[in-house]
């Protein structure tokens, strides 16, 4: 059995392979998200129609459209949005799609709030196109329209600097009884506040092992800091930012490691 390697940048990053087809197998019940209940709020506060970019296989977008909201979902990847419609067709939902990339984003309408779930926009390793992004997020904002995303910290004091091999988790996959199995490890460069991941998919089925992918994504997301992202959206021209503890819509403080930030288009 030889192991197939998929290497990307950050730049050039998107769930392929075994990382795609996998990602709702090693989640299960997103239901009780913490982050679903925030964008929920967010959405009901400003209004749609929504966009929810980096939708990938639907987990917020098809939520919302089985609650009879208006919601688009943007993604790079083909594999994520072929499964994202795969389980809309299950649900007897036709979810509109788009497969672009947030820096290029030009799509036929305006929204009155975008979402950016995840980490989806520290993907972006680029600084460059990650302003990019920001001034596309606003192009396709309504006036008094909302983005809203969440950043989570890469590295904190005290933690190593790179990662042994840690198993992540172990699922019997339901369509042919495979158990698929997930490691991964990680190393951070901190002066340019980039971490570098490697993640290995192995299926199992009747003791033989019948795939394997190995995941190099070098660099994989940036971190950034509470000032830095609040700068971001500035610079942007959005207003009225606010910063939340994680996904409440409590004020952050200084020591969180994950907190969202919402700001609105004048």
């Amino acid at each position: 059995m030889t192991t197939t390697d998929v290497v990307t940048t950050g730049q050039d990053f998107e769930y392929r392979g075994q990382m795609a087809a996998t990602w709702d197998l090693f989640r299960g019940d997103t239901s009780n998200w913490e982050d679903r209940f925030f964008f929920l709020d967010v959405v009901r506060k400003y209004g749609q129609p929504t966009l929810d970019v980096g939708c990938g296989t639907g987990r917020l977008l098809l939520d919302f459209l089985s609650q009879g909201m208006d919601v688009d979902g943007v993604d790079i990847s083909p594999e994520m949005l072929a499964l994202c419609h795969q389980k809309a067709a299950k649900l007897g939902l036709k979810p509109n799609t788009f497969q672009q990339r947030m820096e290029s984003l030009d799509l036929p309408r305006k929204y009155q709030t975008i979402i950016v779930p995840s980490s989806s926009f520290q993907l972006l390793t680029d600084p460059g196109l990650a302003a990019e992004a920001m001034g596309r997020f606003f192009a396709h904002l309504l006036p008094g329209g909302a983005l809203a995303m969440p950043f989570m910290l890469i590295w904190q004091e005290g933690e190593p600097t790179q990662t042994e091999w840690v198993a992540r988790g172990e699922e019997v996959r339901p369509e042919d009884g495979a158990t698929v199995r997930r490691w991964s490890r990680a190393w951070y460069d901190l002066p340019n506040q980039l971490e570098h991941t490697e993640d290995r998919y192995e299926a199992t089925l009747n003791g033989s092992v019948i795939t394997a992918e190995h995941h190099r994504r070098s660099p994989a997301t940036r971190g950034y800091t509470q000032a830095q992202a609040v700068q971001l959206y500035r610079d942007a021209g959005l207003t009225n930012i606010q910063m939340f503890k994680e996904f409440s819509f409590e004020p952050a403080v200084e020591t969180d490691s994950v907190f969202s930030i919402l700001g609105t288009k004048p």
